[in-house]
C-alpha cells in the first residue's frame, strides 16, 4: 500500500470515528473494560491467588472469598458506572434506571413473576445439578448466620449485576438502538451464565430479555433486582432446606418435611 493510500485510509478512519455516537462508544467500551476488571481483579480466583495467604488459616476463608467477589463487583458494576455517568456522560443516574419508575406496574409484575418461578424452583431444585450447584457456597447450608450473611452480600451483588446490564447498558443504548437494546444487553448476560447448569443457561436467554423488558417498561432496575434476587434467594433457601432435611422429592410429604426445618 502506498503512503498516499495509507494516509487516505487513516483519514477516512478518523472521520468515521468522529462521526460515531460518543455516548454509545463510551457505553460499549466501559462495559468491556468493567467486565474485564471483574474477571481478573474482583473475582474469587484473584482473591484465592493474591489475597488468600493472609486468610489461609481462617475457617471462614470461602465465605470471605465470596464476600470479596460480591462487594468487589458492586464497586465494578455499580459504583464505577455511576461515576462514569456523572463525570463523563454528565447525565442523571435516574435516567439509567436508578429510580422507582412505574411502581405499581413494577411491583405487580415482580410478584407475578415470583409466583410463577418459585414453584418451578421447587421442582428444579430436586435435580442433581441444582443440588450440587446451589447455594454456591456449600458451607452456608450448615449455619443460618452464615447463610444470611452470604445472602445479604449476594443482594448487593445482584443490585450491581442488574444495574450494569438492565441499567447502564440498556438505558445507555436505548436512545440509539431503541428496543434492540433489550437484546443487546441480553447477550453478555447470557454469556456470563456459561458453566452453570444447562437449564439455567438456556433460561438466561429468556430471563435476560424478560428483565430487559421489565426495566424498559418501568424505567427502573429495582424491579429486576426484586425478581432476580427473589428467585436466587428462593433457590438457595429451598436447596438448603432440602439438604438439611435430606429430602429431594417434589410431593406434599417432601414439602412438609422441609417446612419442619423452618419451624
Amino acid at each position: 500500500m502506498s503512503k498516499a493510500r495509507l494516509t487516505s485510509e487513516i483519514q477516512n478512519l478518523i472521520r468515521i470515528i468522529k462521526s460515531m455516537d460518543r455516548k454509545v462508544v463510551i457505553i460499549f467500551l466501559a462495559v468491556a473494560f468493567l467486565q474485564t476488571i471483574s474477571w481478573y481483579y474482583t473475582s474469587r480466583s484473584f482473591f484465592r491467588h493474591y489475597i488468600f495467604p493472609s486468610f489461609q488459616f481462617n475457617p471462614n476463608i470461602y465465605l470471605y472469598e465470596y464476600l470479596y467477589w460480591f462487594l468487589g463487583d458492586f464497586i465494578t458494576f455499580f459504583l464505577l458506572p455511576v461515576i462514569l455517568i456523572k463525570l463523563l456522560l454528565k447525565e442523571k443516574v435516574r435516567n439509567f434506571g436508578l429510580q422507582t419508575g412505574e411502581f405499581r406496574i413494577g411491583i405487580k409484575i415482580s410478584l407475578i413473576f415470583l409466583m410463577v418461578m418459585i414453584p418451578l424452583v421447587w421442582i428444579v431444585s430436586s435435580y442433581p445439578d441444582f443440588v450440587r450447584t446451589y447455594p454456591q457456597l456449600a458451607e452456608v447450608r450448615d449455619n443460618w448466620n452464615t447463610f444470611f450473611i452470604f445472602e445479604a452480600a449476594a443482594l448487593v451483588y445482584l443490585l450491581a449485576w442488574e444495574f450494569i446490564w438492565r441499567g447502564f447498558m440498556l438505558f445507555g443504548l436505548k436512545e440509539k438502538f431503541g428496543y434492540y437494546a433489550v437484546f443487546i444487553q441480553m447477550i453478555p448476560f447470557l454469556i456470563l451464565h456459561n458453566g452453570k447448569p444447562p437449564a439455567e443457561t438456556f433460561g438466561a436467554i429468556v430471563a435476560g430479555i424478560a428483565l430487559g423488558i421489565l426495566a424498559w417498561r418501568t424505567g427502573s432496575v429495582y424491579y429486576c433486582v426484586i425478581t432476580h434476587a427473589g428467585v436466587m434467594f428462593g433457590i438457595d433457601l429451598i436447596t438448603t432446606l432440602r439438604f438439611r432435611a435430606g429430602d429431594y422429592g417434589i410431593g406434599i410429604n417432601s414439602l412438609g418435611n422441609i417446612f419442619k426445618q423452618i419451624f
